[in-house]
């Protein structure tokens, strides 16, 4: 079963784009949502990463990841 993964991003954010490479090339399907058009996406961001808006976050069925880390993010991808 494949997961929900959500990805909250801006269109001048260089990680964002590293990020949706890094997702394409391992054939993982997600749902962007810009922050600076979707109302409320970035006040969500800016509670899950303590007041900042930082992008990339990412939801990936309800475990949230703030910012590009490979790391954190693989482990999500793989629970």
């Amino acid at each position: 079963m494949s997961k929900r993964v959500i990805m909250y991003t801006t269109s001048w954010c260089p990680d964002c784009r590293v990020a949706k490479r890094y997702l394409d090339q391992r054939g993982v399907a997600y749902e962007e949502v810009n922050i600076e058009q979707t109302p409320g996406a970035a006040e969500q961001v800016e509670r899950w990463s303590g007041g900042y808006r930082t992008v990339p976050t990412f939801d990936i069925d309800g475990r949230i990841v703030v910012d590009f880390d490979r790391p954190a993010l693989d482990r999500a991808l793989a629970e």
